[in-house]
């Protein structure tokens, strides 16, 4: 397809709103005025790129209400590319449109508005409880997840040398000793496989629990 098979709904949408609408003007795709209002700009591009977020950035030189506009698509991989590319839009005060070509609808997902992001309170108290509760840095900044040591691992790993020094022993002393406080239940859930019930109440090591507490 090509860009211009955009235009057609999307001029039609805008003129349904009272503006009178230009293609071409300058280097902008899409130019609608109404009344003594500052201008509507929309960039049109037939697929999502950077390269229409850096055009439609530039635009908003000229006015703050800028819009995106590319063809709607189908299936979960562009499902995903909308919800990143709308994220993204509200970052950067930008206005996001889909036109869905079989029938030229129209579809406004955001408009140009200042970037307020929402904060998640229990998403920063789980980033500063674990901050606080990890010892020292043992990681290294933009490592995979995979194998990173979590103040949780450390638990773990306390609680598997003090079985693997003290052998089998109840929770509640597992907790005493090494400052766990939940520890027992760490040893029940067994995230990492290296912990066995002997007796109710009483947790050992297994061999893979061994062989974590001799590599730390």
């Amino acid at each position: 397809m090509q860009e211009t098979e955009l235009y057609p709904p999307v001029k039609a949408f805008l003129e349904g709103q009272g503006y009178t609408v230009k293609a071409e003007i300058g280097p902008v795709d899409v130019v609608a005025c109404r009344g003594a209002e500052d201008p509507v700009i929309v960039e049109l591009k037939t697929g999502f790129s950077l390269s229409l977020v850096h055009q439609a950035v530039a635009r908003q030189a000229i006015t703050d209400t800028v819009y995106l506009a590319a063809p709607r698509g189908k299936g979960r991989r562009y499902l995903t590319a909308l919800k990143q590319m709308k994220t993204l839009c509200r970052r950067l005060g930008l206005g996001l449109i889909t036109v869905r070509l079989k029938d030229a609808h129209v579809e406004v997902h955001c408009d140009p508005a200042p970037y307020n992001p929402r904060k998640s309170k229990p998403r920063k108290a789980v980033l500063l409880r674990e901050f606080a509760k990890r010892e020292g840095d043992p990681n290294s900044g933009g490592a995979t997840r995979q194998g990173l040591v979590t103040a949780y691992r450390q638990d773990a790993l306390r609680c598997a040398a003090h079985l693997a020094n003290a052998g089998p022993t109840k929770g509640a002393v597992v907790a005493k000793e090494t400052g766990v406080e939940k520890a027992t239940r760490l040893m029940a859930d067994n995230h990492y496989g290296w912990f066995e019930r002997v007796e109710k109440g009483i947790y050992g090591l297994t061999d893979k629990g061994a062989k974590a507490a001799q590599a730390a």
